[in-house]
């Protein structure tokens, strides 16, 4: 998979790595905190992105764990805090 860039809000936005995306990525998902239980919503394609953070850090994959923390740091800060601060 190659990774892809996604419009949105009227921003191009490039994902830090592929992943796999629905035929509606900029549809709203709620995404809730695994341990407070804080909910925010993100479009799919960011949903996607969260879901690869946190698997890699179960598999202790820390490259592309770091590459989905600083792309959600810029592009969406205030989820990064909600989600995965």
């Amino acid at each position: 998979m190659k990774t892809k860039t996604i419009e949105y809000k009227g921003k191009k936005i490039k994902l830090p790595f592929a992943v796999a995306l629905s035929d509606e990525p900029t549809s709203l998902t709620t995404i809730n905190n695994r341990f407070g239980g804080e909910s925010c919503e993100l479009p799919e394609f960011a949903a996607a992105v969260y879901d690869v953070i946190i698997g890699s850090e179960v598999f202790k994959q820390w490259d592309s764990h770091r590459k989905g923390l600083d792309w959600f740091i810029k592009h969406f800060p205030k989820e990064y805090g909600v989600l995965l601060d």
